[in-house]
């Protein structure tokens, strides 16, 4: 190692003096600064071990203002959707309504009644603000709600089938997204996974030539981010319910995005309801509350009461459950179902039920405020965050080319608007062309869009 040139380097004390680390000291802990420039001290030894030349003082100091300005900027920021894909996982899946949204500003600002009953002084219970409405919407006997649907099942599971147990076809033993499969959830829960059938055809037959005096339950997993057609056969939760009821086992109906609405009402497939899972008998029905129900993340359970008490006494259920904030959230969200005002209030129901009038005229506004860099053209919007595999709803895009005078490839017009000084705008890339999607921006945001694309119509002309 040169060590003549690492003499040349500044003291910790020396970089710590000077003037700008000093200004920075008046906002930020002195042992915080200390510990940033031993670093950048140590990343500047080892540049200049590999022959790289030594830093000066200034490049240090800078070095280490541009880490702290890093830490401080918030990562998490609002951004704009205008991929057309309504349930965007990777941009926060569903957008909030102004109800939902007030309800959990409301409880953040102080103390609330969270686990306080008004009316005796005494402890309360947090989930007496959801269960009755989970049960009036869907008709269940009881309801349980916990921060995601991936605990609500890994809690069901093991409360009622550790150590036993369950049924699955397995066409059903799927991996949902993220890395979370159905076969390792139950392991997780102590509970034995049992596939019958085959990928694509399973009968009812399968299912009774599998239970054993350890079977626990038969479960249900609606495949809900994709789709199997042609030589298939299923069984249905109606003819699973009879098979338990037989043989004095449960039923668990994993519905996954969970919906409350009729979308066929909208021209896409019939979805699975809660309702629908709860009259047919299901012991346990478990959905989340971030897809198609339209409000914050949140596992939701509903069913039979002795099976629901029996998971609000279990252990997990303090690990998995919901705070205040979502838990208000979600509630605000569920009285628009309750008002029957969903598709007018919850944001994805908007998305979804926008008109091609209302698309095509936010969309010519986006053009021209583009300036002659775009054009319209008919596309299709997808529900995406594991909702309605394969559906569509028709839409109008604006399709951003790459003719333009510095001739830009539509990923780099995908990074100018990412990177918008007003505010981040995603699109999606189809051969090489860039499109946005009006259903999956909210009217309300569409002059922050009209701004964000008249600063990247005038970067570009310049």
């Amino acid at each position: 190692m040169p060590s003549g040139e690492l003499r040349n380097l500044p003291s910790v004390d020396r970089v710590l003096a000077g003037e700008r680390l000093k200004e920075l000291g008046n906002s930020f802990s002195h042992d915080l600064l200390l510990n940033l420039t031993r670093e950048r001290l140590e990343d500047a030894r080892r540049s200049i071990a590999v022959g790289k030349p030594v830093p000066s003082l200034d490049e240090i100091a800078g070095a280490v203002a541009v880490h702290v300005e890093a830490l401080v900027q918030p990562g998490l920021r609002p951004v704009i959707n205008a991929t057309g894909v309504i349930l965007h996982t990777n941009l926060g899946r569903a957008p909030l309504s102004r109800a939902a949204i007030s309800a959990m500003a409301a409880v953040s600002r102080g103390f609330s009644n969270l686990e306080f009953d008004l009316s005796t002084g005494s402890r309360g219970e947090r989930q007496v603000f959801i269960e009755p409405l989970v049960c009036r919407l869907t008709g269940a006997e009881a309801a349980l709600v916990v921060n995601n649907n991936a605990a609500a099942v890994l809690l069901g599971l093991s409360a009622l089938a550790s150590r036993k147990e369950v049924i699955v076809s397995r066409g059903q033993a799927v991996e949902i997204g993220g890395g979370f499969r159905i076969p390792d959830v139950m392991r997780q829960s102590g509970a034995k996974l049992v596939e019958v059938g085959t990928t694509n055809r399973t009968y009812i037959a399968d299912f009774e030539q599998a239970i054993t005096e350890r079977t626990a339950a038969l479960l249900r997993v609606h495949t809900s981010n994709f789709r199997v057609t042609g030589f298939t056969s299923e069984v249905t939760l109606a003819e699973l319910v009879t098979i338990a009821r037989n043989h004095n086992i449960l039923v668990f109906d994993d519905l996954g995005s969970g919906c409350l609405l009729d979308t066929a009402t909208y021209g896409l497939a019939p979805e699975p309801t809660v309702q629908a899972s709860i009259k047919l008998g299901a012991d346990l029905a478990f959905f989340s509350g971030d897809k198609l129900i339209g409000g914050p993340q949140a596992g939701i359970i509903a069913g039979k009461k002795a099976a629901v008490d029996r998971l609000k006494k279990h252990p997990l259920a303090r690990a998995v459950r919901i705070d205040k904030v979502r838990l208000a959230g979600l509630a605000a969200t569920l009285v628009h179902y309750l008002r029957e005002e969903a598709p007018q209030e919850i944001p994805v129901w908007r998305m979804i039920s926008a008109s091609p009038e209302e698309l095509s005229r936010r969309a010519r506004r986006w053009v021209e405020a583009l300036g002659g860099l775009a054009r319209l053209q008919d596309g299709e919007s997808t529900i995406g965050g594991g909702s309605l595999p394969g559906e569509t709803l028709k839409t109008r895009l604006v399709a951003v080319g790459p003719g333009n005078k510095r001739g830009q490839s539509a990923q780099a017009l995908s990074r100018r608007l990412r990177q918008s000084p007003v505010i981040p705008v995603i699109g999606r890339i189809s051969e090489d062309v860039l499109l946005l999607d009006p259903r999956s921006v909210l009217p309300e945001d569409d002059e922050a869009m009209l701004a964000a694309l008249y600063a990247l119509a005038k970067d570009i002309s310049k």
